[in-house]
């Protein structure tokens, strides 16, 4: 099984590769997450070129079923994310 990297390993891993304090990596990471979450919430696309880009999707409203009565629910209207690997990301996957 895969290993699960989490923030404060990633915060590590990169402060190790680059040389700068992990106190300067972690502030680095939380405005990079700040940026794009604010963007994508705005409706903006957030684009990395050849790593991922983010964007914010629209879902119509639809009826479904609660799995434990089978009664039918009316499901409003939301946004959703949608993420898409870019081509440097899929390649290192390969």
């Amino acid at each position: 099984m895969a290993e699960t990297i989490n923030k404060t390993t990633l915060v590590a891993n990169i402060a190790a590769a680059t040389g700068q304090n992990q106190s300067t990596v972690a502030s680095v990471i939380d405005g990079l997450f700040t940026e794009i979450s604010g963007a994508v919430a705005k409706g903006d696309k957030v684009t990395i070129p050849g790593f991922l880009s983010a964007e914010r999707t629209e879902t119509a409203a639809r009826t479904g079923r609660n799995p434990q009565t089978g009664a039918e629910i009316k499901i409003p209207a939301g946004h959703r994310v949608k993420l898409t690997a870019g081509s440097k990301l899929k390649a290192a996957v390969k």
